[in-house]
């Protein structure tokens, strides 16, 4: 079986289906892979095994999914009847939410979820280390962080537990997990992917749901599977030409694709291992007939972005705690959050209705002088997917709020501007440190056009298949 659980859901799904491997066979050993790893890694903090063992019968048996186990990020991907935390004590795993049309579709699709994964509280930083359930360890080495904030899910899928989660991305929080737990991460193109019926939108439309994965037809595939607007949402992406999975494999033609190694803004330390990722995934690149030339929109080289992207999650951060304190009678008090979300909403509070506008509207002005790089015919631009190196845990310090908020920042200096944006961008695991560390590049397209994501992702997987050493 553990043969098995190094397939990718695509095959998994095939392997179901063709009577190689039972779905509940399938199951049972993702569950004892859990057990067997999770001590050590700390990714799965909330298990339903018998549940999701006796719902396996009722998977119709054309189900594209039948069988395939996944986890969900504790962080959105609500579940109706099972313990939700968004990696706070707050919550007290409130049970009292609805389905996630997100999850729904994963029901349908045949999933069996296992449980949910860690993520800092409120997927407010990089790294997965909650204080009410404790850190996630990277599977390549545990002394180091998995990432976060979908760090539970990263650390799932690289140890092989399972070979696909959900996560999500409101700053980089699908690519940078993807990038420390060397996986594939695709950050949707906002409103492909609803977030209701709870939320209508995270962070201004920052936050997008999207998977951790091993392979790039997993992730293409997983998207089909939930992507879609439905009624009421605030935002519609373009259509896409067909199904993501259509698009592995398809020749995605010469494109011209700008890079940037090193951060255009003067206040982003350079990391070697991270611009030599970057320099090697360029000549890749250029090996597969596209044309790549360093560059890429001078927007990003622009200090105030980095004041308006923190003022506004911190505003939104501050809204969903006194929400929180709406819905259970009584208001949360500043002592009952972490000290890093206590001083963003102790920041929020000296934000006027005039400041939020003014930030938002700097942010429309960012968005149009970004994409201009993409309308003047740029394809593709490639960049890190973490402006750091890997780190150990305890690098972001929960209680030195200087040192962690600038590590932090420059962390997310090539992330959070798509977030911004709404663009789709992809995370590939094309790098490792000296010591094996897992180290991912970025690919970024203009707004709706996944498509051609999966299309260079998935050439770039067949030029250098991607390892997964953390399986062993």
């Amino acid at each position: 079986m553990d043969d098995v659980l190094r397939l990718d859901a695509v095959a998994q799904a095939r392997a179901v289906r063709e009577g190689e491997v039972s779905a509940r066979e399938l199951a049972e050993a993702a569950i004892a892979r859990i057990e067997a790893r999770d001590g050590e890694l700390n990714a799965v903090i909330h298990r339903r095994f018998e549940r999701a063992l006796a719902e396996i019968d009722a998977i119709p048996a054309q189900a594209p999914f039948r069988g395939v186990p996944i986890l969900l990020k504790d962080l959105g991907w609500r579940q109706a009847g099972e313990p939700y935390s968004a990696g706070s004590s707050v919550l007290d795993g409130a049970v009292d939410v609805p389905d996630g049309y997100g999850v729904v579709s994963l029901r349908e699709a045949g999933f069996v979820v296992l449980g949910r994964t860690n993520t800092p509280e409120f997927g407010s930083t990089i790294t997965t280390e909650p204080l009410a359930f404790g850190p996630t360890r990277n599977p390549y080495d545990p002394a180091y962080s998995a990432g976060g904030s979908s760090g539970g899910s990263a650390a799932a899928v690289a140890a092989g537990m399972v070979a696909l989660a959900t996560a999500s991305d409101g700053g980089g929080s699908i690519r940078i997990p993807a990038s420390m737990c060397g996986l594939v991460g695709l950050k949707p193109t906002r409103g492909r992917v609803s977030l209701g019926p709870a939320m209508g939108e995270g962070w201004s439309g920052f936050s997008c749901p999207g998977f951790v994965s091993r392979s790039v037809r997993d992730t293409a595939a997983a998207l089909d599977v939930v992507a879609g607007m439905r009624p009421g949402d605030p935002y519609d992406a373009p259509p896409l030409p067909g199904p993501l999975a259509a698009e592995v494999g398809a020749d995605p033609g010469r494109l011209r694709i700008g890079f940037l190694a090193t951060h255009p803004r003067g206040d982003v330390p350079e990391e070697p291992e991270v611009a030599e990722a970057v320099t090697r995934a360029a000549q890749l690149l250029e090996s597969l007939g596209h044309d790549v030339a360093p560059g890429g929109p001078e927007a990003l080289a622009e200090p105030d972005f980095t004041r308006h992207f923190g003022a506004i999650v911190a505003d939104h951060l501050a809204a969903q705690v006194a929400g929180l304190g709406a819905a259970r009678g009584r208001p949360v008090d500043v002592e009952e959050l972490e000290p890093r979300n206590a001083a963003m909403v102790g920041a929020a509070q000296g934000h006027s209705a005039a400041d939020h506008i003014l930030a938002t509207q700097w942010i429309d002005g960012f968005r149009r002088r970004m994409s201009a790089w993409w309308a003047a015919g740029h394809d593709l631009l490639l960049m890190p997917s973490l402006g750091v190196a890997p780190f150990p845990l305890g690098w972001i310090p929960p209680n030195d709020l200087s040192v962690s908020l600038g590590r932090t920042m420059h962390a997310v200096a090539y992330t959070s501007p798509v977030n911004a944006t709404g663009q789709p961008a992809v995370s590939l695991p094309l790098h490792r440190t000296a010591a094996g560390l897992p180290v991912g590049v970025q690919l970024v397209a203009a707004a709706g056009r996944e498509d051609l994501l999966v299309r260079v992702a998935a050439q770039v997987e067949r030029a250098r298949p991607f390892e997964h050493a953390a399986l062993a």
